[in-house]
């Protein structure tokens, strides 16, 4: 089963981002905005992971555990009531959405991993996304 890891990063926050997706610990998809914040880069990096998985099994490591519940907890309710939820706007809902869409239609069992613990596969996905948003980054990376 393919493993992944994925981690956004922003410098200021809000300001320029990066994000990074780690496929079998390789660094493997990379990605900035100059102008975003670290919840949009973590859910990009999700957002890229799936697709890559393209409907194969998977796990996807994150330290994002907003965008696990987001997915799998208050997307459902939110989509029920036509994308809309008690006490305001849902933000960042275009990627919300999209991830949404893509985890309904994989294979992808989302874990939340404690960032920054020492955990290598977390730890190379936090180095990529401080580096896309560094160097301003983008695309697939190759070896």
């Amino acid at each position: 089963m393919t493993v992944y890891y994925t981690d956004g990063s922003c410098s200021p926050n809000p300001g320029p981002g990066g994000f990074a997706v780690i496929k079998d610990m390789q660094p493997l998809f990379v990605g900035h905005d100059q102008d975003s914040t670290n919840i949009r880069m973590e859910g990009r990096a999700l957002v890229a992971a799936m697709t890559d998985a393209d409907g194969l099994d998977c796990t996807i490591y994150t330290d994002s555990e907003f965008w696990i519940n987001v997915i799998t907890k208050w997307a459902p309710g939110w989509e029920a009531k036509g994308w809309k939820k008690k006490g305001g706007e849902i933000k960042n809902l275009d990627i919300v959405k999209e991830a949404y869409v893509l985890h309904q239609n994989s294979n992808a069992t989302l874990t939340w991993v404690r960032g920054h613990e020492g955990d290598p596969g977390n730890e190379l996905a936090d180095e990529w996304a401080n580096k896309a948003r560094e160097q301003k980054l983008d695309g697939y990376l190759t070896a």
